[in-house]
C-alpha cells in the first residue's frame, strides 16, 4: 500500500441500512483511489453460510446412522444457537443427559467432514447476489478471510464454488485466508493477519463484514485512516454485541435493492421497457432514461391498422378497441423523444411490410431497430426478410421451447441455433422463470450467443437478472423504488397500480 499521510475519514454514514451505506462507502472509495485495487472482506460461517443448516443436517446424520429418531422434526429455522453451543440445543430438546454426550461427541467428529461440508451448507439468501456485485465491479475483489484451519481449504473452496455457482460467484485460491492455527485458536489473530496479508498483496480494502463482533474490534485497530466499513452480520454469533468498535453498522439481510442504485448498473446490459402498449405505459417510459421500449403489434381486421395489443385482438371487447394504441402514433412520438423500438411482432410474416414501411417512415436507422417474432410463426422467409431490410438492426426470438434440450443434446441444439442465426437471428431470448435458465444461460454464452432475458417483473428479480450480464434485460420497470411505475404489457388484461400513501 502506498504510504504519506493517513487521510481524513470518507464520510459519516448515518444510513439505517447496512447495504445502501456499504453501496455509499465503495463509491467514495473509487472516488478517492481510482486507480487501487479495492476489495471486500467476507468471513464464512455465519456471514456468507447459514450455519444452521450444517447443524440440522449433522443432528439428523446421526440419527440415520444410529437408527435414533431424537431429530425428526428438527428444521433449521427453529435452531437459535451458535453451532459450537450446541448441548444447550439438546437440553432444549430434553434429550436424556446419557444420550447428550454421544450425539455431541459424534457431531463434533462429523460435522466437518468432506461429506458434511459438500452437502449440508447453504448461504444466507442474498448473500452470494453481493458478493457477485462486487466481483464484477472493475479493479475489485471479494477476498474470505476465515477462521476456519488450513486443513479445510480444499474442501472449502469446493463447497463455496458450488453454492456460488448458480450466481456465477467463484471464489480463487489466493483470495482465501484461513487459520494457520487450527480449530478455534488465535481467531481473531488470524483475522487481522488476514487484513495484512491482502493489504500486502496491494489490496486496498473498503469494507469488512463478519458476524463476530470480537473480530470486528481485532480488526478496527488497523483502521486508523478509517477506510474500511465494518459491517456485522446480525445472525447467530458468540461474543458479546457490546464489543462491536464505534461505527461498526450492522444487518441481516443482503438487499440488493438498497446495494445497487440505477446510476451503477453496468453499461453493457440494454435496458427495455416491456409492453408500452397503451398511452399510460408510453408516458411513464418517456419520462425515463430508458432507452429502449418494446410493443406488441397486432393488426386490427376491422381497420386494416396496426396496433398494440399484448393478447389475440379477438379476446378483446369492442369498448377495449377503440382504447387501442396505433403503431404509427407510437412511432412517432418515439422518434420524436430520441428513443428506441422493440418490435414484437405477434403474427405471423402478414405484419412484415406493413411494420416496415412505418418504421421507414419515421426515419428508425438500424441501431435503433430491434424486432422480435416467434420462429413457428414466422418462419425462415420471414426472417430473412427483416435481416435483408435492416441487417444493422437486431433481430431476436424467444427459444424457451430449446429448454429441455440444452442441457440434454447440447451439440444438436447448437447446430439448430447456428441454422436461426443463418436466417439472420443475431439475439436470442429467455425467459428468467424458465427451472433451467442457469445451465440454459451458460452454455447460450459458451457458444458466444446473445441472450435477452425477459419475463423479470419487480426489481429484485431485475438486478438479479442484470447480474448474470446478459446482452440485454426486457423488464416491466415495476419499480416504484426507482420512481419507474410501469403499467405492464396488458397480458391477460392485468396492470400494475400504484397508490399514493401519505404519512
Amino acid at each position: 500500500m502506498r504510504g504519506g499521510p493517513v487521510p481524513a475519514p470518507l464520510h459519516r454514514v448515518y444510513m439505517d441500512d447496512w447495504m445502501a451505506a456499504l453501496a455509499a462507502h465503495f463509491r467514495a472509495m473509487r472516488r478517492r483511489y481510482p486507480n487501487d485495487r479495492l476489495m471486500i472482506l467476507f468471513d464464512i460461517d455465519g456471514t456468507i453460510l447459514d450455519m444452521r443448516y450444517m447443524v440440522c443436517h449433522t443432528l439428523k446424520a446421526y440419527d440415520t446412522a444410529h437408527g435414533t429418531h431424537f431429530f425428526d422434526h428438527l428444521q433449521p429455522e427453529a435452531i437459535d444457537v451458535h453451532e459450537d453451543h450446541v448441548p444447550r440445543l439438546l437440553a432444549e430438546l430434553e434429550i436424556r443427559p446419557a444420550d447428550q454426550q454421544a450425539i455431541l461427541d459424534w457431531y463434533l467428529e462429523n460435522r466437518w467432514t468432506r461429506d458434511a461440508v459438500l452437502r449440508s451448507h447453504q448461504p444466507y439468501e442474498g448473500v452470494f447476489d453481493v458478493i457477485r456485485w462486487f466481483q464484477i465491479q472493475p479493479n475489485c475483489a471479494v477476498g474470505l478471510n476465515t477462521g476456519r484451519p488450513e486443513s479445510i481449504r480444499a474442501e472449502t473452496l469446493d463447497s463455496l464454488n458450488r453454492l456460488g455457482a448458480p450466481h456465477r460467484v467463484r471464489f480463487r485460491d489466493e483470495l482465501l485466508h484461513m487459520n494457520p492455527d487450527g480449530w478455534q485458536h488465535n481467531v481473531q489473530d488470524a483475522k487481522v493477519a488476514g487484513v495484512l496479508a491482502f493489504q500486502q498483496q496491494g489490496y486496498r480494502i473498503f469494507a469488512v463484514i463478519d458476524n463476530e463482533p470480537e473480530n470486528l474490534a481485532a480488526i478496527s485497530a488497523l483502521n486508523a485512516a478509517r477506510e474500511f466499513l465494518l459491517l456485522h452480520a446480525n445472525t447467530i454469533f458468540e461474543s458479546k454485541r457490546s464489543l462491536l468498535p464505534p461505527g461498526a453498522l450492522s444487518g441481516d439481510r443482503y438487499d440488493l435493492t438498497e446495494l445497487i442504485s440505477p446510476r451503477s448498473l453496468p453499461r453493457e446490459v440494454d435496458l427495455v421497457w416491456h409492453g408500452i402498449n397503451d398511452d399510460a405505459n408510453l408516458r411513464q417510459f418517456l419520462a425515463s432514461d430508458i432507452v429502449w421500449g418494446e410493443c406488441d403489434i397486432h393488426r386490427d381486421a376491422r381497420s386494416g391498422e396496426l396496433v398494440l395489443h399484448h393478447d389475440e385482438l379477438a379476446e378483446a371487447s369492442a369498448e377495449d378497441a377503440d382504447e387501442w394504441l396505433r403503431l404509427d402514433d407510437l412511432l412517432n412520438r418515439l422518434a420524436r423523444a430520441g428513443k428506441s423500438v422493440k418490435l414484437d411482432l405477434k403474427a405471423g410474416p402478414e405484419l412484415i411490410e406493413p411494420v416496415l414501411a412505418l418504421v421507414d417512415r419515421h426515419g428508425f436507422s438500424d441501431d435503433r431497430l430491434w424486432f422480435n417474432a416467434y420462429i413457428p410463426l414466422m418462419g425462415e422467409a420471414g426472417f430473412r426478410r427483416l435481416a435483408e431490410a435492416h441487417p444493422g438492426a437486431v433481430l431476436q426470438a424467444p427459444i424457451d421451447f430449446l429448454e429441455p434440450l440444452v442441457v440434454s443434446v447440447p451439440d444438436k441444439t447448437h447446430d439448430l441455433l447456428q441454422t436461426f442465426c443463418s436466417w439472420g437471428l443475431n439475439r436470442f431470448s429467455i425467459d428468467w422463470r424458465c427451472r433451467q435458465r442457469g445451465p440454459f444461460f451458460d452454455r447460450m454464452e459458451a457458444w458466444g450467443l446473445e441472450v435477452n432475458l425477459y419475463g423479470v417483473t419487480d426489481l429484485h428479480s431485475f438486478l438479479q437478472a442484470i447480474l448474470l450480464l446478459p446482452r440485454s434485460v426486457t423488464a416491466d420497470f415495476n419499480f416504484p423504488k426507482w420512481h419507474h411505475y410501469g403499467r405492464g404489457s396488458g397480458q391477460r388484461g392485468v396492470y400494475y397500480e400504484y397508490e399514493l400513501r401519505r404519512p
